[in-house]
């Protein structure tokens, strides 16, 4: 890998005598590693754990993932292991035991917002955030897979979070950077750096926090992170918002993860490939002293309403623990949402464009409830509503392309499930079943 010069220049100036072996390990294999989702039924053996992650693991080496029926079943999430540092960004910063609202504001594809759904307490809320439509779907993908039902996304740009003001307690802003940080793992950033580039992601780092400030309330926590090295994006940008946006930068306790380089002038704190196991990756943690705190006004005629009572005992008995949940009827869907936030999932809907909330629990088609794939991979599902069809690794692999297979249960539905773990739903159609996997999320590869 050929890197810029002024790279180069840089991480001597930066590093000194440690620029040599950094740049070394520019050239040195990535580490693999996932986190896995604790609400489901996936217990690695034997591997090495990310020292500061409590469900990261380290992989002896990168499999063909695509043909893992846990990875679509969401029993584990491929993530690189630095950027799981956010578990003690958050954890020293708040008590994630009480009910927080969440914003994830640069969200997609979903690392930290599907680590976030996991440390976060089942009272409170997260709002996933992704401003490009493409990925705002691939977002949401990977949450409903997550399985957790109190989660909203959504398609905004962070000015549209200003309408919020004081909103949430906690705001995750993992900027969109120049991509030092991924230079081993993707040879075409190196290619496609440059020193103008470093500065315009510092300008928009910068416009990014500032957007969304507003809608962090007095006393909040703001977690900033880019994966890159330079000071541009990280030690200016994290005095910048001390500076103007008179934010409290926080001190972490890194004492036991003693390879993690503290910057120098304000806490902040790097990961270098040289000394930890993973990317590089920078991260801060930051404090709102003062500001709006947030009045609910009266919204608009609500875009959704509750679902009748018949169809709410119907549901009901497809969800663990159902009276926690209020039922909403959107379109053909019929949606389960956590009912202490169904204030908030009104108000957000009046200000924010929604891609999806909750859990889609069933459509209604021609008046009969048919379970969604979201309720099958969800956290709620009500196990013991259906019969399980436990399924081999080809079949599960079949199953997954879309393509028939010819289950033994004899029910209306079944929940097809690999490992003890639910993969989807089959309906029963005469004498076969039809496969009711998403066709848009199928396995497109040829399997041998």
């Amino acid at each position: 890998m050929k890197l810029p010069e002024s790279f180069i220049k840089r991480i001597h100036t930066d590093l000194g005598t440690e620029a040599g072996s950094f740049l070394a390990s520019l050239e040195t294999e990535s580490p693999v590693s996932i986190r896995v989702n604790p609400a489901k039924n996936f217990n690695p053996e034997g591997l090495d754990r990310v020292v500061w992650c409590e469900n990261g693991f380290y992989l002896p080496e990168r499999p063909l993932f695509t043909l893992d029926p846990l990875l679509h079943a969401g029993a584990y999430y491929v993530q690189e292991a630095s950027s799981m540092f956010l578990e003690q960004a958050l954890k020293q910063s708040v008590d994630v035991n009480q009910p927080l609202k969440v914003l994830d504001l640069c969200a997609a594809p979903g690392g930290k917002s599907t680590h976030l759904a996991s440390l976060l307490s089942e009272e409170s809320l997260l709002v996933s955030n992704e401003v490009i439509r493409p990925r705002a779907k691939i977002l949401a993908e990977n949450l409903t897979k997550w399985g957790n039902p109190n989660v909203i996304v959504t398609n905004n740009d962070p000015t549209d979070f200003q309408r919020l003001p004081g909103f949430f307690d906690v705001v995750v802003v993992d900027a969109p950077c120049s991509g030092e940080g991924l230079f081993r793992k993707d040879h075409s950033a190196a290619d496609e750096w440059s020193e103008e580039n470093v500065n315009l992601c510092a300008a928009r780092q910068k416009r990014i926090v500032a957007d969304v400030w507003d809608a962090l309330k007095p006393g909040g926590i703001l977690i900033y992170s880019t994966c890159t090295y330079n000071r541009h994006e990280d030690e200016e940008n994290l005095q910048w918002m001390v500076q103007e946006m008179g934010a409290e930068a926080l001190e972490l306790d890194i004492s036991a993860f003693r390879d993690i380089a503290p910057a120098q002038e304000l806490p902040g704190y790097h990961f270098y490939p040289h000394k930890t196991r993973g990317e590089g990756f920078f991260i801060a943690v930051l404090k709102k002293d003062v500001g709006q705190e947030y009045r609910s006004g009266k919204p608009k005629k609500p875009a959704l309403a509750k679902v009748s009572t018949t169809i709410q005992k119907e549901v009901s008995l497809w969800v663990e623990n159902p009276v926690r949940f209020d039922y909403w009827a959107f379109q053909e869907q019929v949606l389960a949402f956590p009912a202490r936030w169904s204030g908030e999932l009104l108000a957000l809907i009046d200000k924010l464009s929604i891609v999806q909330a909750g859990t889609e629990v069933c459509e209604i088609k021609a008046k009969n409830l048919i379970p969604s794939h979201a309720l099958a991979v969800s956290s709620i599902l009500k196990k013991a509503a259906f019969s399980i069809e436990e399924l081999d690794l080809k079949t599960a692999l079949t199953y997954l392309k879309k393509e028939e297979i010819k289950p033994v249960g004899t029910d209306q539905y079944l929940l097809a499930a690999y490992r003890q773990t639910p993969l989807g739903f089959l309906k029963r159609a005469g004498n076969r079943y039809n496969n009711l996997y998403p066709k848009e999320w199928r396995i497109r590869m040829d399997i041998k």
